[in-house]
């Protein structure tokens, strides 16, 4: 089933380039089912990378989604321009009174300043605290994974002696679960961060491991009692990501290790081979079939389905 995004968002061509359903708005309108509503806050500088990266992600399902892109009004993002986002992104205050299947919240290049010196992380509260009644679930990723983790379960993170960059083999555990239906034992994810959350820490809060890797530690997490899911690594990532990374903090003269397990016989001139996308499909095609089957059909009901499974 295609997805639905903004009319004349940039990343439709793309989309299209890639064979990736995309429905207009005014389609959409026409059919007479309810799709899923994804709500994407966008912390990401490049932005619309990110929105092809999850558009790409969410258009493999079989059901119709409808994405709506979602910024923080306490920060302007510095490189996206203004008019872009006043066309395409929505903010807490046009969202008030709304439902969504999910929230998604993605990474954010500040993972090593406190939570509290973030400069959006006032209205950041606000808006997961918004999502308790008004979003079904909700989806870190990196950063995003853990703020949730920090606002809701008081789970720390910490900082890496250096950079943890590269693709890790994780392991699925013995409480994986239907969300993991179809991975391998070990698979890859690309990891891109200064800071991790540990495992005791996670397990401490009532959450259970997912997959972990031996060098990259807890990778997914998942919240037993709602299904929120927390993935601190980058699935998303397109083949040259973690390259095009590499090349720019090189050419800023930062000290960058080689990312890890990535480039072919560790040659920076040669193309990656993106060997962890079979697994971002699979992991989000069984994330919205599980959604799928829990959200109530009428959102406004959430606060009303949440207090049956709490009870």
């Amino acid at each position: 089933m295609p997805i639905k995004v903004p009319d004349n968002l940039p990343a439709l061509e793309t989309l299209h380039c890639e064979q990736v359903d995309v429905m207009p708005q005014e389609m959409a309108a026409r059919q007479d089912i309810r799709p899923l509503r994804l709500l994407l806050l966008n912390l990401m500088p490049k932005k619309r990378d990110t929105e092809i990266q999850f558009a790409r992600l969410f258009g493999n399902s079989p059901l119709q989604v409808e994405m709506i892109l979602m910024t923080t009004a306490s920060y302007t993002p510095r490189n996206t321009e203004p008019g872009y986002l006043r066309r395409f992104y929505r903010r807490l205050d046009d969202v008030r009174d709304e439902y969504f299947d999910a929230l998604i919240v993605t990474g954010a290049p500040i993972e090593t300043l406190p939570f509290e010196d973030v400069n959006y992380w006032q209205e950041l509260t606000e808006i997961m605290d918004w999502s308790r009644d008004h979003c079904f679930r909700r989806l870190g990723i990196c950063w995003g994974a853990q703020a949730l983790l920090w606002h809701f379960f008081g789970v720390p993170k910490h900082q890496l002696d250096a950079k943890l960059f590269g693709v890790y083999d994780h392991q699925l555990s013995h409480v994986s679960g239907r969300l993991m239906n179809g991975f391998t034992d070990r698979f890859p994810m690309p990891v891109s961060r200064y800071t991790m959350n540990r495992t005791n820490d996670i397990v401490a809060a009532g959450l259970d491991v997912l997959a972990e890797g031996v060098e990259s530690g807890a990778g997914m997490v998942r919240d037993p009692q709602s299904g929120d899911l927390f993935v601190f690594n980058h699935l998303e990532y397109d083949a040259t990501t973690l390259a095009d990374e590499y090349h720019r903090d090189a050419a800023e003269g930062l000290e960058t290790a080689l990312p890890k397990n990535y480039f072919p016989q560790d040659d920076p001139a040669k193309t990656p081979i993106n060997n962890w996308r079979p697994f971002a499909f699979l992991l989000i095609s069984n994330w919205i079939n599980d959604l799928y089957q829990s959200t109530p059909f009428e959102l406004a009901d959430i606060k009303k389905v949440k207090g049956k499974i709490a009870s």
